[in-house]
């Protein structure tokens, strides 16, 4: 399998593709790829292709078999994790864990408007 660029892609269906759009670009330094308005937009960082599926958009039908939503998230490595928390909760954004720590590091647990989730990591020192 080929491919004309080098980027991950993960689908996150939301309420409000624009309100996700500012979510991840203001707060978690995403750049906007493309944006046929109003059902679709594809947000980048680094080598994650973020798809940001609207209601109207195919990605949103219900899944084959009636299995429902899984508890995926993107993970999106921070320097400090603590700086990042008080920056994020200073702007209302809402947490969904208190940071968890382990032989591998720090993280907590996020949420975009959509009530997709985020995990921030530190790395263990």
């Amino acid at each position: 399998m080929t491919s004309s660029d080098q980027f991950a892609s993960v689908r996150y269906l939301v309420d409000d593709v624009q309100t996700a759009i500012d979510f991840y670009t203001t707060h978690l330094g995403f750049t906007l790829r493309s944006h046929p308005a109003p059902a679709f937009a594809d947000v980048t960082r680094g080598p994650l292709r973020l798809l940001l599926s609207g209601p109207a958009t195919s990605g949103a039908r219900a899944t084959p078999g009636g299995l429902g939503a899984g508890r995926n998230r993107i993970h999106l490595t921070v320097d400090d994790l603590d700086t990042e928390i008080t920056r994020l909760r200073s702007a209302g954004l809402t947490f969904r864990s208190d940071v968890v720590s382990g032989p591998g590091g720090r993280q907590i647990l996020l949420t975009d408007p959509a009530d997709n989730l985020i995990e921030l990591f530190e790395p263990a020192r």
